[in-house]
């Protein structure tokens, strides 16, 4: 199987991706109203300013008019000046095929200064689907002419529309098909928001009443393994949400970061199981875990897979993709979907159907560069299979396998 080129670990807040290779892709002449009416307002700003802000030059243009609003007008003036010249290649990264501006990219180059590599995103800077209205199909943007439920820019899919451009760290099939989902009702309920003391965030789900499985990478990093966290599930159910910390872990023995980001030797091993300091899936239930989409090869007849996530894009709201599809199953207990999943979303179980009930038949791992298949997809979003861990969730349940940690009280909030 091709490398592996990025974890789709960590939200906003969290430490920026490792570089991904992307193919130029234009977004299409819908984006050039967006982008010829943000260069109009551009021109009647002030030019000068200072970079006085706490947040100034940190790549990523932080001023209200046209950034974040993290910052004050004129006082992020290193990191807005390209975006308010109209954008340019000034980045020394520019024009190597890979989009390196913040959150979209590797957050390598200053906002507006990657345009060639990055394609015409003007129109997606900045925006995501955060607001509780989104993805209801009606624009709720008062500054896009909707209705005005939604604060500017936080309903991205239904005043924009769904299609994505290839060139950018979001989603990479073209076309976001992810809907919003009941987080009281099963199997999205047991689906949580997995906090690491880190700062960075994950997706886990309850497979026992305080066992969580998640990606083996959300809890591995450069300096070594840190589990520390909270695991928040069903904020929507009564009583909820409801939140225990992690005290307990257990990896496969042979999975190390360096080697999950240094090529696609361990990628069948990145699973993690972690135990909770409170029985939650007591309360609001959990997935059994089954190995349930057959040996390797492609074939027509694997189940259809849900999944759900907390992705950097959607704030604190859960948003699932139904009825997405198996593409091709690996000997290395890996296997390819076709499920819009995006940085937050590392860890999220693919679920299936078994009758009346659900069970997890893997987690969200990365994604890879599909440039040798001529005629596919350019990017395959990578999973693990169920059979790499399902026979140690017994043992992990009962506390015969397993290392145990101290809490830490910085990640309940």
């Amino acid at each position: 199987m091709a490398l592996g080129l990025a974890a789709l670990a960590g939200a906003a807040t969290a430490p920026l991706d490792p570089p991904v290779r992307f193919a130029a892709h234009a977004s299409g002449p819908e984006a050039k109203p967006d982008a010829a009416r943000q260069r109009a307002a551009l021109s009647r700003k002030p030019e000068r300013g200072d970079d006085s802000c706490r947040w100034a030059n940190d790549r990523e243009c932080d001023e209200p008019d046209i950034g974040t609003g993290a910052c004050a007008l004129g006082t992020d003036l290193s990191d807005c000046r390209a975006m308010r010249a109209g954008d340019d290649d000034s980045c020394r990264w520019a024009n190597d095929g890979e989009c390196d501006e913040p959150r979209f990219g590797t957050g390598a180059c200053v906002n507006g200064t990657d345009v060639s590599d990055c394609g015409d995103i003007a129109r997606l800077r900045f925006r995501d689907d955060s607001c509780t209205h989104a993805f209801n199909g009606l624009c709720d943007e008062r500054e896009e002419g909707g209705t005005g439920l939604c604060a500017r820019r936080t309903d991205r899919t239904d005043c924009v529309g769904r299609e994505r451009p290839l060139t950018i760290n979001d989603h990479f099939f073209g076309r976001d098909d992810r809907v919003r989902v009941d987080a009281a009702q099963t199997p999205w309920a047991q689906v949580g928001l997995l906090r690491l003391a880190s700062g960075e965030t994950c997706t886990a789900t309850l497979i026992g009443e305080d066992v969580v499985v998640t990606a083996a990478h959300c809890i591995h990093g450069d300096l070594g393994v840190d589990a520390r966290g909270a695991f928040t599930a069903a904020s929507t159910r009564a009583g909820g949400p409801f939140t225990a910390d992690v005290i307990a872990y257990f990896t496969d023995p042979q999975f190390t970061y360096a080697r999950f980001m240094g090529g696609d030797s361990v990628d069948g091993r990145d699973w993690a199981l972690l135990r909770l300091d409170r029985p939650l899936g007591a309360t609001i239930g959990y997935l059994r875990v089954r190995n349930a989409l057959g040996g390797p090869g492609r074939t027509a007849s694997r189940p259809a897979l849900y999944q759900a996530g907390y992705g950097w894009d959607t704030g604190d709201l859960l948003a699932a993709n139904i009825e997405c599809q198996v593409l091709e199953v690996f000997r290395d207990n890996t296997f390819t979907h076709a499920c819009d999943t995006t940085r937050g979303d590392s860890g999220s179980a693919l679920i299936v159907r078994d009758g009346d009930a659900y069970v997890v038949a893997g987690v969200d791992s990365n994604f890879r560069s599909n440039a040798g298949r001529a005629g596919e997809v350019a990017f395959l979003y990578i999973a693990v299979s169920a059979g790499a861990f399902e026979r140690y969730v017994e043992d992990f349940a009962a506390g015969r396998i397993g290392r145990s940690i101290r809490a830490s009280p910085r990640v309940r909030k």
